[in-house]
């Protein structure tokens, strides 16, 4: 019979952890005992969250990160095996999503969504490797999207960066998972409610998002931490390849397109 280890103790890296989903994994972890990386730009907004895991039991601690910059992200890494002497778990989630017809010709958000939506992940996914190696385990989670599946109106880069994501993320597996021992996870959410929308410019897209969140009800980021939880949970025979979460609504509109 197998023996499931307890999750407590780990050590996570979550990026894009001020807000939104990274905040609601980085507080659900740190409720399962893990240590918890907290990895974004807003410094002030991650000593606020360190605040709320402390004062509730848990552990964690502020390392201010840009993604798109490796040695930023090789300097957080090494800050959390300096402290804690590995790394388990690496939650690859900061992301934008600043939607745009590609004839508005954004090129400074296109630009700016590959290398926080794909560059990001490799950065962060080069700088946790060595340690996940040396010590023979981790489970690296990479937050794709539906939008990595299915083409949306508006969202031609973005569904272009969530399938890049969700092709790196297979490679990384088949590469990396019976050789070193180390699981991949691609989550591919529906909409989640999140200040990603908050970004966009256009104000088309913005009005058509504002009324797409009155007519119905997103996940929260709460839902996709437990998605998360859930395969950093399974035996370690298993490895969850893809999640794919929808909200209940969003679900029966994707399969009547």
């Amino acid at each position: 019979m197998e023996i499931i280890m307890s999750i407590k103790g780990k050590v996570a890296l979550v990026t894009g952890a001020s807000s939104g989903i990274g905040a609601a994994t980085a507080r659900k972890l740190a409720i399962e005992g893990v240590i918890v990386g907290l990895a974004a730009r807003r410094k002030d907004r991650l000593d606020t969250l360190v605040t709320e895991i402390t004062g509730a039991g848990g552990k964690a601690v502020a390392l201010p990160t840009d993604v798109t910059d490796l040695t930023s992200c090789r300097a957080a890494a090494d800050a959390l095996i300096a402290r804690f002497g590995r790394i388990d778990v690496l939650v690859n989630n900061a992301g934008l999503m600043p939607l745009s017809d590609v004839d508005s010709l954004k090129v400074d958000e296109w630009r700016r969504m590959v290398d926080v939506n794909v560059s990001g992940v490799l950065n962060a996914t080069a700088a946790v490797l060595p340690q996940m190696i040396a010590q023979h385990s981790g489970h690296i989670f990479n937050m794709s999207s539906i939008a990595g599946r299915k083409v949306f109106t508006g969202l031609a880069v973005y569904c272009a960066t969530k399938a890049a994501v969700a092709a790196f993320s297979d490679g990384l597996r088949m590469e990396i998972g019976q050789k070193h021992n180390i699981r991949v996870t691609c989550i591919q959410p529906g909409a989640v409610k999140s200040e990603l929308y908050e970004k966009i410019t256009d104000a088309t897209y913005r009005r058509q998002m504002d009324d797409l969140a009155a007519s119905m009800t997103y996940l929260e980021g709460e839902d996709i931490a437990d998605t998360i939880l859930f395969a950093l949970n399974a035996p370690s025979r298993m490895d969850v390849a893809e999640l794919f979460v929808l909200p209940t609504e969003q679900g029966w509109r994707v399969s009547e397109s």
